[in-house]
């Protein structure tokens, strides 16, 4: 990947985060058994929020990034169920569609969920499709 795509990358990350308005920013852990992945968010009304995600174990040269947007389709006091799409590139090049549960197993933490998802990723350059499942924690800061 280029320097410029890596500085847009950046640029674009750090802008979401410092939006102003009746949102917030999250940070996430997800973790597979072949991958995990470190994501920074931000929460644009009750229903809509994107991510940032990066795998981790990866150099600068495989740097592969991953940007999706969610739309959270249920929500109830306990748990939050959300559906999205995104595209990840450079190590991996496709689309993703993460289809997801977050749980909130402590009263006192709602800000605290527990991740299960399904993350199906079509490979576009060799025209395949994956199935990967993770499990992540997700905190919401205020």
């Amino acid at each position: 990947m280029n320097q410029n795509k890596i500085k847009l990358i950046i640029f674009l990350s750090l802008s979401v985060v410092y939006l102003k308005g009746h949102s917030q920013v999250s940070t996430s852990y997800y973790a597979s058994e072949s991958n995990s992945k470190v994501a920074i968010g931000y929460q644009f009304n009750d229903k809509l929020w994107c991510d940032l995600r990066v795998y981790s174990g990866t150099n600068i040269d495989n740097f592969t990034p991953e940007i999706v947007l969610n739309y959270n389709y249920l929500r109830k006091e306990n748990y939050e169920t959300y559906f999205g799409a995104g595209v990840i590139f450079n190590n991996i090049n496709g689309i993703v569609i993460p289809i997801g549960i977050g749980i909130k197993p402590f009263e006192n933490l709602k800000n605290l969920l527990l991740n299960i998802e399904f993350n199906p990723v079509y490979e576009l350059d060799i025209n395949d499709l994956f199935i990967n499942g993770f499990i992540g924690i997700r905190y919401k800061l205020k």
